[in-house]
């Protein structure tokens, strides 16, 4: 696999898995309280909607990546 490549999808695993975090995160600080949901409140969505959205949108930048490694390598 060529540099290039290891580096895109090392760049999408880690974004990922950081936004993953992120939005776990925040996900549980609204759902307990400590920081209210409706900061992040955008149009007619619930702020637990969109914060919730930032820790899918990881989950499917890592399976991107993930995918991708593995593709690579056969």
């Amino acid at each position: 696999m060529s540099t290039t490549r290891q580096f895109v999808c090392k760049t999408l695993i880690r974004a990922g898995n950081s936004l993953t975090a992120v939005g776990c995160v925040g996900l549980m600080l609204a759902l307990t309280g400590v920081i209210p949901a409706d900061l992040f409140a955008i149009g007619i969505s619930s702020g637990i909607r969109v914060v919730g959205s930032v820790a899918i949108a990881g989950c499917l930048l890592s399976a991107i990546g993930y995918g991708a490694v593995e593709y690579l390598e056969q």
